[in-house]
């Protein structure tokens, strides 16, 4: 008896024993990842979850800090946005166990670069995939603005539209215009060839360095007040970094032209938003169009939503089906590339 039940406790062991053991197999190799909203594309997602054990925010809204830092401790990655907030906080819950953060944008402002770099943490991004996008956007943006068609639609819904008259709801024409583009990175360029097109008479850029892609199309590299008081149309491209946080402030509004057409798809942090309001409610320019600002969602009672001439959207640079969907596939294998050791498709230096 003594004998058979120490061969049954033996096998049960060896049964536990094994069975933990395959348990641990089938979870190694299974990085945990994170997710800081429901509505990313499923494409990225699908990808991630080959390798990965996902956890996510299961709202299409940004997570709540003190959600976020309650749901990360000892996850590998972060797939995030740029409306969250990955600081030191968020990197402290998180812990040593996390090696890469990758964002769903091109822009980092949201991102404390430099402590994931003291951290040893990765950084993926999603540059190029948005340049056609993004371009496209500015371009409806521009003229959607200077030509009035928000207004226009509005006055034709509700019986402003009373007949054709020669001075009614005119705006100026890119043909023959002077363009000002500062920042002449990829988006720039894209915009650059698109105004082109145009008959534009001239194009200018401001820009820290020379860009040899400026040939293609003729534009030449001034200085930001050159530009700000040539220009016609004056279009915001940067990227928000300390050089150019509320670059476009008061005096800046004030050396363009009083007809100049002020258009930003980059960063809302690049403009004083105050000045800008100014600006616009004292005709010190003609009109603005804007795609992102600060802060984003802009409340209701905002006075930029009271000002006819100027056109606000919701931030939608990037948002056609492909790019979108591009964007989820490139964060995932920056997250998947990262955790497996091999070279991020899209890593910020």
């Amino acid at each position: 008896m003594n004998y058979k039940r120490s061969v049954v406790l033996v096998s049960c062991l060896f049964r536990k024993v094994w069975t933990c053991d395959i348990t641990r197999k089938m979870s190694s190799g299974k990085y945990q990842v994170y997710i800081t909203r429901s509505d990313m594309p499923e494409s990225g997602i699908e990808l991630l979850k080959k390798q990965c054990d996902i956890k996510m925010w299961h709202k299409p809204s940004p997570v709540p800090p003190e959600e976020f830092k309650k749901s990360i401790p000892g996850v590998n990655a972060i797939f995030c946005t740029l409306c969250d907030k990955i600081n030191k906080e968020i990197l402290d819950a998180a812990g040593p166990e996390l090696k890469v953060v990758a964002t769903i944008s091109v822009g980092f402002d949201h991102i404390d670069v430099e402590e994931c770099k003291k951290r040893g943490i990765k950084i993926g991004y999603t540059p190029n995939v948005l340049t056609d996008a993004t371009a496209e956007l500015t371009m409806a943006l521009l003229l959607s603005t200077s030509r009035r068609l928000p207004e226009a639609q509005h006055e034709a819904r509700t019986g402003g539209w009373v007949s054709w008259a020669p001075t009614w709801m005119t705006g100026p024409g890119l043909a023959g215009s002077t363009v000002g583009i500062v920042g002449f990175g990829r988006i720039g360029q894209a915009v650059a060839r698109r105004v082109k097109s145009f008959g534009t008479s001239k194009i200018l850029y401001f820009n820290r360095s020379v860009k040899e892609e400026a040939k293609e199309v003729g534009a030449i590299k001034v200085s930001f007040d050159e530009l700000l008081s040539q220009s016609d149309f004056v279009i915001c491209c940067a990227p928000l970094v300390p050089e150019t946080n509320e670059i476009f402030n008061k005096s800046a509004f004030e050396k363009m032209k009083r007809s100049a057409v002020f258009i930003n798809t980059s960063r809302g942090g690049t403009v004083d938003q105050d000045a800008l309001i100014e600006a616009l409610k004292n005709n010190t320019i003609w009109a603005a169009g804007l795609d992102v600002t600060t802060p984003e969602p802009l409340p209701l009672d905002s006075p930029l939503f009271k000002l006819k001439n100027c056109v606000v959207l919701p931030h939608i640079g990037s948002a056609t089906i492909q790019t979108r969907n591009t964007m989820s596939e490139l964060s995932a294998n920056n997250i998947l590339t990262a955790l497996n050791g091999t070279n991020m498709p899209a890593e910020l230096k």
